[in-house]
């Protein structure tokens, strides 16, 4: 029983095996019988030697060889092919292991170089790719890896082509397929990359706040600029009204005055003056204690005669005064006349 499961086992790893190194090596067209006539097809290339040494490669088409002495050795695909380039592992230049594979795009330009530069083109090429890849690693940082991917696959490929130029294989592309991070590696970076978009969030929360600011304190700026622009048109039109409004009153009282001024040298005047100061006496004496409890009364508050005779000679006194200053005027204004002329 234990023999039974022990070579079941060895059979797998046989086959684990053998599945590996297929991955690695290219699938080969058998080689060719010589019937003398040949007929080569598009995009291959048929190494012939004679006696063992290199005689010539055939082209596409039509060809005649030699039965017995001459031999196809070598069977050249001139198609570009894809390679599978196995798992490894590539340390970063900041000790971080990475586990990746990728895909070697390759083309055959000499047949000649590729049938006796090297024993098994595909495989050699294979290898080298992957020790280029762990250099190109080695020399940058784990977030350049993931930033700059394309530039490194760029990279790989002319070191390639710098030694596989005398293997007349050339590097077409590489592309790294697959990129795996220790698990503790990739809880890390799951956290640099919250506490990144954190941080984002926080600094645009506060951008907002602050344009809210902003456009708040101008919105209060611009309306107390409105207001007080507001309130001092307000001023200047009462200012403007009060004016005109004491203009008008000024004008008015003015032309009262001239009115009754053209009254009183009428006939009667004096009379109709005298009436209307007594009806005024009469009207303020009635309204006292009206809207204060303290009156003051003149001793002759009864001799209403006596008051309107007291005002009366009060504006004659006034008058006389006022016509004496007027001629002093009209004659002075006249003698500057006299001396301007």
């Amino acid at each position: 029983m234990l023999k039974s499961v022990t070579s079941q086992r060895s059979v797998r790893l046989l086959r684990t095996t053998v599945a590996l190194a297929q991955q690695s090596v290219r699938n080969r067209s058998r080689l060719p019988l010589n019937t003398v006539i040949l007929f080569v097809p598009q995009q291959e290339a048929w190494v012939v030697e004679r006696f063992g040494k290199y005689k010539q490669i055939l082209q596409p088409g039509l060809n005649v060889i030699l039965p017995v002495i001459d031999s196809i050795k070598y069977v050249q695909s001139l198609k570009e092919i894809a390679i599978d380039v196995p798992h490894q592992a590539a340390i970063t230049s900041d000790n971080v292991t990475l586990t990746m594979d990728a895909v070697l795009y390759l083309r055959v330009i000499d047949p000649y170089k590729a049938s006796y530069g090297v024993e098994d083109p595909e495989y050699a090429i294979t290898q080298l790719a992957q020790t280029t890849m762990r250099s190109e690693i080695g020399r940058i940082s784990l977030d350049t890896v993931f930033r700059e991917r394309e530039s490194l696959n760029i990279a790989i490929v002319d070191s390639i082509n710098q030694a596989s130029n005398s293997w007349g294989i050339k590097c077409m592309r590489y592309e790294i397929r697959d990129m795996s991070l220790p698990p503790k590696v990739q809880e890390a970076m799951q956290m640099q990359v919250e506490a990144e978009r954190k941080k984002r969030a926080f600094i645009l929360e506060s951008e907002g706040k602050r344009e809210a600011d902003i456009n708040v304190a101008e919105g209060k700026k611009k309306a107390r600029i409105l207001n007080s622009e507001a309130f001092m048109a307000e001023q200047v039109n009462q200012a403007k009204g009060e004016a005109e409004a004491q203009i008008v009153k000024a004008q008015a009282r003015a032309t009262s005055i001239e009115k009754v001024a053209q009254a009183l040298q009428k006939e009667n005047g004096m009379n109709a003056v005298s009436m209307n100061v007594a009806e005024q006496y009469v009207s303020a004496f009635g309204n006292l204690a009206k809207e204060s409890n303290t009156v003051i009364l003149p001793a002759n508050s009864g001799d209403i005669s006596g008051m309107v005779t007291q005002a009366l000679t009060m504006y004659n006194t006034l008058s006389k005064t006022t016509n004496k200053e007027m001629d002093v005027k009209e004659i002075k204004s006249s003698k500057e006349e006299e001396k301007d002329s």
